[in-house]
């Protein structure tokens, strides 16, 4: 082998990524400004080496501050902050706690109750995870509950094909379930903002469950029976199902600050309605991960911060970047005057394009960051329907950003459980896809024949 096949054989997929990014350059140059077509083909790239993990995950992550000031996208001064946002402090402090639920093993504690109420099978397994995610996302943050629940589905197999798909039904979950109520993922909150800050009639916390309840209970019913497809058949010997352990005093105490955790949380979400005020959930999370190293209440030391999968929070960075480029070049603005002919469109494809945009856009940034961008676009074209029309299409936009299911910066559940090194990017986007499409459809659908009459 020559030295050239050689090179061409070792970098394959780094070949293959620069190629595809300079692909989607060579496409966007007519349409786009230069600036804006460097910044799609800079995302290509960068979503194919998250793809192919040629690269660590960390790595493929801290490539936009290096590329987007050498190609003219975002100068080194705007990018790094994106790296420090605070949000990140969330996951930290996550983080910690899932470290120290592991560490002391309490894990195996929730894992035997959860399992005592499903059928001990992989789809019942598979579903449990899922159902428990969904429902507790619905009324705290789904980060927080993939952060507490990851340790669990970890545990229950070391069948690594079964622990790949109990990740991934927690995740799923978590995203599934975060749109039945307006404080379950941020992007609900995104969208109540924008329309109290444009003086324009919000949903009643009520009448939004009302009309996510559809969507939650189909979406609950496919994705899991999708995720257990390819292991239904898949020995359960292996899974961790013996007797519910009794708690020794360190679990105990750790039970009583999770509880404790639970209720501030509880607390604090309905407080800011009632009172008018509430702590920031950063703030919440970051306090009770720190308390896991006071002595004599916490159960870690400093070296256990190893064990902190840093590339995570890479990761966000990457995607918070991404979407301030899109902001910064304009990118965001021409695609929205590019999309214009979408209010001559009928309703229903209106909704299964938008939907599709938005659940699609947000695989290659965080769909906090996404919505952001999207909502302000598609209110540009809602401005010209009628408003009920106009409300659903924010709406559809809103709910699809939180059902990106394929890679692991689209959504915060997605990113955590990637942080586990267990799911090969790979798998996840195969099954994602599919969840995806699935999502889109009946986002559009429900949109169309059932959320109308609602409002």
């Amino acid at each position: 082998m020559n030295k050239l096949d050689y090179f061409i054989n070792s970098y394959r997929p780094i070949i293959y990524a620069f190629a595809i990014g300079l692909a989607f350059y060579l496409l966007s140059i007519s349409f786009f400004s230069h600036i804006q077509a460097n910044l799609i083909g800079v995302v290509a790239f960068l979503v194919t080496l998250w793809t192919n993990e040629e690269l660590p995950l960390g790595v493929v992550s801290l490539l936009p501050i290096i590329l987007f000031p050498s190609f003219g996208i975002l100068d080194l001064n705007h990018t790094t902050p994106n790296y420090s946002k605070s949000i990140i402090f969330l996951f930290l402090g996550g983080f910690m706690l899932a470290i120290a639920i592991e560490k002391i093993k309490l894990h195996e504690y929730f894992s035997a109750k959860l399992l005592s109420f499903f059928p001990k099978t992989a789809t019942g397994i598979i579903y449990a995870l899922a159902i428990t995610s969904a429902l507790l996302s619905s009324i705290l943050s789904n980060t927080t509950i993939t952060l507490l629940l990851m340790p669990i589905a970890m545990f229950l197999s070391e069948n690594i094909k079964l622990k790949i798909r109990f990740l991934l039904a927690t995740a799923y979950g978590a995203s599934v379930g975060g749109i039945l109520t307006p404080i379950g993922t941020p992007p609900n909150l995104i969208l109540l903002g924008f329309l109290e800050d444009k003086g324009l009639a919000t949903i009643e916390f009520g009448q939004w469950v009302y009309m996510m309840l559809p969507i939650v209970g189909v979406m609950l019913l496919i994705i899991p029976w999708l995720l257990s497809l390819s292991v239904k058949n898949e020995s359960v010997e292996n899974i961790n199902q013996g007797a519910i352990p009794k708690l020794d005093g360190n679990q105990k105490r750790l039970y009583g600050i999770m509880v404790i955790l639970a209720l501030v949380l509880v607390l604090n979400t309905f407080s800011k309605q009632i009172v008018g005020f509430a702590l920031n959930e950063k703030m919440i999370l970051l306090g009770f991960g720190l308390l896991m190293f006071m002595p004599k209440v916490g159960f870690l030391v400093w070296e256990d911060t190893r064990n902190l999968p840093y590339e995570i929070i890479m990761l966000f960075g990457a995607g918070f970047s991404i979407a301030s480029a899109f902001g910064s070049t304009g990118l965001a603005s021409e695609i929205a005057h590019k999309l214009s002919f979408i209010s001559d469109m009928p309703l229903f494809w209106m909704f299964l394009l938008v939907s599709f945009v938005v659940a699609f856009s947000t695989e290659v940034t965080s769909n906090t960051a996404l919505t952001s961008i999207a909502i302000p676009i598609f209110y540009e074209f809602a401005k010209d329907m009628p408003s009920s029309q106009g409300m659903l299409l924010l709406m559809v936009a809103t709910v699809s950003a939180s059902y990106a299911f394929m890679l692991p910066i689209a959504t915060p559940p997605n990113a955590i459980v990637m942080s586990s090194r267990v799911i090969p990017v790979s798998q996840m986007a195969k099954v994602g896809f599919k969840a995806n499409l699935i999502g889109i459809l009946l986002v559009a659908t429900i949109a169309y024949s059932i959320w109308g009459a609602m409002l």
